[in-house]
């Protein structure tokens, strides 16, 4: 087998090994990143609270809203 003759099919495979293996470990490291940034900030955060300062509306109000 004279290897000279395949290099371009050689290349073409390391290549295509590469790609794959560097987009596999940076989907991994993404993953890992992103977990481990939303459990900070989930230990960090205070407690969100809403308050709503309405007053609700009577019986003749819904009806002639709707």
């Amino acid at each position: 087998m004279n290897i000279a003759k395949h290099m371009e099919v050689i290349f073409l495979t390391a290549a295509v090994l590469l790609g794959a293996s560097a987009y596999a470990s940076a989907a991994a490291d993404a993953h890992a990143a992103l977990k481990v940034g939303a459990e900070l900030a989930a230990a960090q955060a205070p407690v969100q609270v809403v308050v709503i300062k309405a007053q609700r509306l009577t019986a003749a109000e819904k009806a002639r809203l709707s």
